[in-house]
This record gives structure tokens, C-alpha cells and sequence, in this order.
């Protein structure tokens, strides 16, 4: 009798077996840094979460400090904190940004799914570029060292300039106040009809001109020439016809130490303007701003909250709006993979 071998039999597995169908539910944290603690309270609240305490200290030595009081493992983490000075948490510039370095690191080795900065002011945004040599491009710099702590994505609004998007190899939305704040001023203001929105340089123009038609205003230029850093010399108006009799608008993407708009806005009300006024996305204020501000023309200032006032901000000069709705609902995109250029219509491409 054969004895026949018996062969192996090779089983067709079902299709379920060859992977696991888990269910897996994303989550959505919020952390702020301490430039940015009351922005980003804002912004937990209107997504319908609590801040995720990121256990900051500064050390004597004047080291920073970061321990999440929370798992993160598998979240989609949104740190924010603009990279600025907070004087009433003893805060540099340049402290923020360590701080939010340490944030991502923390997130990233926490195993966070998505680390996004979420920087409503990105600082070092106005050195984009070498303007003599043997000068540095930090904003570049800046976004390599973001990148190289580990983020997945950077949220940011109203850059200096907008090519600092193209620094980054990551993907970055680009939220701009410009909405609500040309709304706020049509609202407050008047009719249309007696504006002009003013640019404060030929950087501008592209801004102020979508502003102008936001408020269906007339728009004209300020020539404006800088000598050296921090130091700018105003000309003349560029479209004085417009301004004379009218309300003056100057648009700018922040206010710093407060001297060139303040030097501006005595050109435009001897050109005729009947009052002036100035927005910005940013109120940095620094040094004497507030001083200088107050004794100029000016009969007011809007600005949002992507940086923390310094006290002291004289309250019938200077009005604040928020952005923590523009902001949440961008988070809220971000997370669930939705469009974010929807929010504006495709219109946030200033630039």
C-alpha cells in the first residue's frame, strides 16, 4: 500500500484578518504658552475644552520648564503662544520662544499624534530678509528651529511679510484679522465715503487696497524711507486729494515703538485728513510707545489680541478686538481635516 505525504494546506485568511478595524477617535488638546495664557483660554473655551496645564516655571537661573499635568499620548496638541514680551509674566521675546520650544519637545517625546504652533504674532517676522550684509534671516531661522523641535503644522496670522511661509518645509495657515477689523471700522466710522485708508508704505499697498475695498473706501500711500533700523522718515502723502476732508485710516500689520505712525499720522492730517486713525493686527508696544502715541494726532488705535497689552495702554486711545474666533474655528478645521481657507472664502491671501 502507497503510503501518500501528507502536503501542508495553505488557508485563504478572510480579508477582516489581515488588518485590526479599530476604532480610533482623535483628540483635540489645547495648551497656551504664558505669553498667550489669556488668548488661549479663549480659544479652549470656544472649542469647548480646557487649557492643558504645560507646567511652566522659570528656574532662578532663568531656565525654562515644561511638564505636561496630562496625557497627551495620540492628541492633536495646539500650543499656543505668541513669540513675544508679557512683562507681567517677566517674559522676553526671546524667553516665549524657548518656552515654546520646549512645549513641542515636551509634546513630541510625550507621543502627541500632531504637535501644531499655533504663533497669532510670529516673531522675528520682520527680518525676512537681508537688508545689508552680514545680517542674519532670522525669521528663516526661526522656522527651521520650530521644525526641528518637532512640529507637524504652524497657524499663525497676519505675517510681516508673506513669504516667511515659504521658510517652512511643513504646512502653515495664514490667518489675517483684516475682516473683522475693516468691518469694525465701516461699523464705527461712517459712511464710506468720507475714509481714505492709508497705506504706511509702498510694502502696503496690496494690504490697504483689499482693506479700502473691505470698507469701499478710497485708499492713498504714505512715502516712507528707512535710514536704519527702527528709524523711518516720513515724506509725503501719495493720493493727498483723497485724504483732504476725510477720516484717515492707517493700516498697518503691527505698531511697535509707535514713532513712525505717530510721524504719520501728522503727514496725513497736514494733507488735509479731517481726523486719523490707525489699525493693526499686532500692538507690540514697546519702550515708550504709549507716551509717544498719546501725544500724537491720533484719535484712536484698534488692535487685536494676538499680543498681551503692557499696562498702562491709555483706554480712550486704544480699543482691542479679538481674534479667538477666527482662531478656534481654525483649529477646529485643522483638527477635523476640514478646509481652513473656507473661514475667509479663499480671501486670506494678502500678500
Amino acid at each position: 500500500m502507497s503510503t501518500v505525504e501528507s502536503q501542508p494546506q495553505t488557508q485563504a485568511h478572510p480579508a477582516s484578518t489581515r488588518s485590526i478595524p479599530l476604532g480610533y477617535d482623535k483628540r483635540l488638546m489645547v495648551t497656551a504658552g504664558r505669553t498667550s495664557m489669556e488668548l488661549g483660554g479663549k480659544i479652549a473655551e470656544k472649542l469647548g475644552v480646557d487649557l492643558t496645564d504645560a507646567g511652566l516655571k522659570t528656574f532662578a537661573n532663568g531656565e525654562v520648564y515644561c511638564k505636561y499635568q496630562d496625557s497627551i499620548r495620540g492628541a492633536d496638541l495646539f500650543i499656543i503662544q505668541s513669540t513675544c514680551t508679557n512683562e507681567a509674566e517677566g517674559l522676553t521675546a526671546n524667553d516665549a520662544l524657548m518656552e515654546l520650544m520646549c512645549m513641542i519637545d515636551a509634546a513630541v517625546g510625550a507621543s502627541a499624534h500632531r504637535v501644531i504652533a499655533v504663533t497669532p504674532w510670529y516673531g522675528y517676522s520682520r527680518q525676512d530678509k537681508k537688508s545689508a550684509p552680514r545680517e542674519p534671516i532670522t525669521a528663516r531661522l526661526v522656522a527651521r528651529m520650530l521644525e526641528a523641535a518637532g512640529i507637524d503644522r504652524l497657524l499663525t496670522m497676519d505675517l510681516h511679510a508673506g513669504q516667511v511661509q515659504g521658510f517652512f518645509q511643513k504646512p502653515v495657515d495664514h490667518m489675517t484679522a483684516l475682516p473683522f477689523l475693516s468691518q469694525y471700522v465701516g461699523d464705527q466710522l461712517g459712511d464710506p465715503s468720507d475714509l481714505c485708508i492709508i497705506s504706511p508704505d509702498a510694502g502696503r499697498v496690496k494690504l490697504t487696497r483689499k482693506f479700502a475695498q473691505m470698507v469701499g473706501a478710497p485708499y492713498a500711500l504714505l512715502e516712507k524711507e528707512r535710514p536704519a533700523q527702527q528709524v523711518a522718515e516720513i515724506g509725503y502723502v501719495i493720493g493727498a486729494d483723497k485724504v483732504k476732508g476725510r477720516k484717515a485710516v492707517i493700516v498697518d500689520d503691527m505698531i511697535d515703538t509707535g514713532g513712525t505712525l505717530a510721524a504719520g499720522a501728522q503727514t496725513v492730517l497736514d494733507a488735509g485728513a479731517s481726523e486719523v486713525f490707525a489699525v493693526a493686527t499686532h500692538g507690540l508696544f514697546s519702550g515708550g510707545a504709549y507716551e509717544t502715541l498719546s501725544k500724537s494726532p491720533l484719535a484712536g488705535i484698534l488692535v487685536t489680541d494676538t499680543v498681551p497689552l503692557r499696562d498702562g495702554a491709555p483706554p480712550d486711545l486704544i480699543r482691542v478686538l479679538s481674534c479667538a474666533d477666527i482662531l478656534s474655528d481654525s483649529v477646529r478645521r485643522i483638527f477635523t481635516d476640514d478646509s481652513v481657507s473656507e473661514i475667509f472664502a479663499g480671501e486670506n491671501q494678502l500678500f
